[in-house]
């Protein structure tokens, strides 16, 4: 496949060089099988971002306190990262990820889910909700979403919805909350990324937590999904 070497060139700028991408995912094609990825990271600058790690239990991904005591927004910062139904996968960077689950059960759609949520409020940041959907019931699809503050009047969200191809092997799409770090945050503007996703889940993984800056990243985790619609996810905490 010849993709001029976009997705190492995004790679190289958007993660491994730049110090705050914030939450960030990653919905594509293993390079050596059949399987596909969702990976998912959070970072954090403030000790409440950084007082929260992943856990598994089954086919779920949410945050969770390091320490209670020290909880601050338990609103923005405790969520499912990753749900699913049966043949459809959920990736979120808030609790978006269970509206759209909830309306996916009820026969509605990703985008009328999103329709009813807004950017987070932390104000002057205002926060991108970034959202990602993986969908093997039929011939494979990916969804991405990302509601982000109206440029003119953050008091009102702009939702952009992207229904692309599926990537082919070794390649994904990314979304992350913010362009780099900043005093406001930049949210993320533009296309979803195209990204590399070479080598087996756990190398994929790896090489990610690695390029992402080791002061700011907190957890990251990959869901790999085969062909029959079983689920595996793995999970790195760095507290």
């Amino acid at each position: 496949m010849n993709d001029s070497g976009i997705p190492a060139r995004n790679f190289a700028r958007h993660i491994s060089s730049n110090s705050y991408p914030g939450r960030g995912l990653v919905i594509g094609r293993s390079a050596v099988d059949d399987a596909w990825f969702l990976l998912y990271w959070i970072m954090g600058r403030s000790e409440s971002s950084r007082n929260r790690r992943f856990a598994i239990e089954g086919p779920v991904l949410h945050t969770e306190p390091v320490d209670p005591e020290r909880l601050v927004a338990p609103e923005l910062i405790i969520y499912p990262a990753m749900i699913e139904l049966p043949g459809t996968y959920i990736v979120a960077n808030g609790d978006q990820s269970r509206t759209i689950y909830d309306a996916l059960r009820g026969g509605g759609t990703f985008e009328a889910a999103l329709a009813t949520r807004e950017r987070e409020p932390d104000a002057p940041n205002y926060t991108p909700r970034i959202s990602g959907m993986l969908d093997l019931n039929g011939p494979p699809a990916v969804s991405l979403s990302v509601l982000r503050a109206n440029p003119l009047d953050p008091a009102h969200t702009d939702r952009l919805t992207y229904r692309p191809d599926p990537p082919p092997p070794g390649r994904g799409l990314c979304l992350t909350t913010y362009m780099g770090d900043g005093d406001p945050l930049p949210g993320f503007s533009g296309d979803p990324l195209l990204m590399p996703l070479e080598g087996v889940a756990e190398e994929v993984m790896g090489t990610y937590w690695d390029a992402l800056d080791e002061e700011n990243r907190v957890a990251i985790a990959l869901k790999s999904v085969t062909r029959d619609g079983s689920s595996e996810l793995i999970a790195i905490n760095r507290f």
